[in-house]
């Protein structure tokens, strides 16, 4: 107001719309200020809540510098500011105020009075307020973080009073000496569960509210970089943690909800499935040709989205070890005792050899019991979260490199999950099951009228799809077949070669009118003419197109599944007297006249006869 001294405002002026009112907004220089209108008039209720010193008067670097100093007053922060401010959301009025000189005010009033507080247990004197936080679960508790980094002093500082201000409590606990702290924010749900940004990471404590003893934090990591988080923030809905960093980045640590049974868990036996979350079933959009960036280029920023479909967390207390591992295990704990160590038996080595790795899967059922999915999954110590994508697996054949394809995704309904580990061929469960629910986001333009009409379709589509593929993979294995066939003919001296290869040259062209129908009219399609959709192409564009939405089929589609299905029975038909009979009467002819043996003879007997 005119006369008045300037308003003093830090680089990180504190904002905050009211809990109690979203036309209320409260804004802090070193005093406060309060609109009712959504800031078209603002009225002061309060004094300067700062210490009110005079920033040239304290030392920097150990000295006072002179107005001169190359630029001293830019490089050099504001002081006596408000640069912490909260209202509480149980209680309407009851504001807390933290300043850059060391001071946290209250007001029980909504700004008519203000109690100061200026000492704090295990606080150095003055210590920047970084955050003041009220409680979401009790009127009177407030947390307090507190930064001294400005005076050399990386320590963090956090303290909690339960009586609005007046008393506190340190609860640094065990937080590492150089993790300088910033900002705190408490669970919505959980008291106990506090989660604090520091200097160089994210750290979290499952038991906020103990008093007495040491309050013991675990830092949080899960790929966040070593980074200076200021702020935080939870997005209730989702129970999703938002971390703003000094670096301009931007994480997000979805679904946290699983910290809330931690304690649950560690105390539990050696494995610990948390609640499943309700999934939304929907079709994911694929822009810019499908993937994260698309067609953009590497240079093209972009961030990953959440986990689509189900997600399971779940925690194993201890690695699960295959023999050879246990083994290793215990023979570096001895070499470290300095005790001596015993050569394994030869047996024992053999049997190392024939032993898997344990597996663990995650294992989805519905809810009759049938098995959905089974779910790769981590099989170390710790805590581990992997994500089911709502779909049956692919029936196509196994690929060598273990990439599993995907099948028609599930009609909404209720399904269960747990964790197994397979050990030795059995499966063993490691934790009992959670069930969850799968949910339509009901996003679809033209939705099906009926999920489980569609999903059978789709389930007729898959049947189809691996005979189809089956064929397919054995009429390449057939050519391949006469292909070897051919040479081990030529390999033997004194065979009429020529007689043999004309019958292979026979079944050969009838293979290739085959597969003609069956995958690919390599005449046309070689030549880039046009050619009719062979089988497998006529399935693979309806089961594409069918898994893609959540619309009912068209009628081409099901005329198309039916030519695809008629198709294929003559086809295949024909393929197996092809091989079944007549090509492997002709491999038994010639391993009676002694040719090298090629896929698909009979295993030789030795001695003959």
């Amino acid at each position: 107001e005119p006369g008045e001294g300037a308003l003093r405002w830090h680089w990180d002026a504190p904002l905050v719309i009211s809990p109690h009112d979203p036309h209320r907004v409260w804004f802090a220089a070193q005093k406060l200020f309060r609109s009712d209108d959504r800031a078209n008039r603002w009225t002061a209720v309060s004094g300067d809540l700062s210490r009110s010193l005079d920033r040239n008067q304290r030392p920097v670097m150990g000295r006072i510098w002179p107005p001169e100093a190359v630029w001293k007053n830019v490089f050099t922060s504001p002081y006596g500011t408000i640069v912490a401010l909260d209202e509480s959301p149980l209680v309407e009025g009851l504001l807390y105020v933290g300043t850059d000189d060391g001071l946290v005010q209250v007001s029980e009033d909504g700004g008519g009075a203000w109690r100061r507080q200026e000492e704090f247990p295990g606080v150095p004197a003055m210590a920047y307020v970084a955050d003041v936080v009220a409680s979401r679960h009790a009127a009177d508790r407030v947390y307090a973080v507190f930064n001294n980094h400005k005076e050399g002093d990386f320590r963090p500082y956090v303290a909690r009073s339960e009586d609005r201000g007046a008393t506190w409590q340190n609860i640094a606990g065990n937080l590492p000496d150089e993790q300088a702290a910033w900002t705190l924010v408490e669970d919505h749900v959980d008291p106990n569960l506090l989660f604090l940004g520091t200097e160089f990471g994210l750290y979290a404590t499952f038991a906020g509210t103990v008093t007495g003893g040491r309050i013991s934090w675990v830092r949080l990591r899960g790929g966040l970089p070593t980074i200076a988080v200021r702020d935080l923030e939870i997005l209730r809905r989702e129970n999703d943690l938002v971390l703003a960093t000094f670096g301009r980045g931007f994480y997000v640590l979805d679904d946290y909800s699983p910290l809330r049974f931690m304690g649950e868990a560690l105390a539990g036996d050696d494995a610990y499935l948390f609640p499943v979350k309700d999934a939304w079933a929907y079709i994911p959009s694929r822009p810019m040709g499908g993937q994260e960036k698309g067609t953009m280029g590497d240079a093209f920023f972009t961030a990953p989205n959440p986990p689509f479909g189900a997600v399971f967390t779940y925690y194993l207390a201890g690695d699960l070890e295959s023999a050879k591992e246990r083994r290793q295990r215990e023979e570096r704990e001895r070499i470290a005792r300095g005790e001596e160590i015993a050569y394994p038996e030869r047996a024992a080595l053999a049997a190392e050899d024939l032993e898997r790795q344990p597996e663990v899967l995650v294992v989805v059922s519905d809810e009759v019991g049938n098995v959905v999915r089974r779910v790769p999954a981590p099989r170390r110590a710790g805590l581990h979260r992997v994500a089911w994508n709502l779909r049956y697996a692919s029936t196509a054949p196994p690929r060598p490199d273990g990439r599993e394809a995907d099948g028609p995704m599930v009609a909404p309904g209720r399904f269960s999950v747990r964790p197994v580990v397979v050990r030795g061929g059995a499966h063993e469960e490691l934790a009992p099951p959670r069930s969850f629910r799968v949910e339509s986001l009901g996003t679809a333009t033209l939705p099906a009228a009926d999920r489980d009409a569609l999903l059978a379709f789709q389930r007729e589509v898959a049947a189809l799809q691996r005979a189809a593929l089956a064929v397919d993979r054995a009429a390449r294995e057939t050519t391949d077949r006469l292909l070897l066939l051919r040479r081990a003919v030529r390999a033997v001296p004194g065979l009429d070669a020529a007689t043999y290869e004309t019958r292979i040259a026979a079944f050969e062209a009838r293979l290739f009118d085959l597969r003609r129908v069956l995958s690919r009219d390599r005449t046309a399609l070689d030549r880039a003419e046009f050619a009719p959709p062979s089988i497998v192409d006529r399935i693979g564009r309806i089961a594409r197109a069918g898994f893609t939405a959540t619309s009912a089929p068209t009628a081409t589609h099901r005329a198309s599944r039916t030519v695809a299905s008629d198709q294929l029975a003559g086809v295949s038909e024909a393929l197996r007297a092809l091989v079944e009979d007549e090509l492997a009467a002709l491999e038994a002819e010639l391993e009676l006249a002694g040719v090298p043996w090629t896929p698909g003879q009979p295993i030789p007997r030795w001695p003959p006869g």
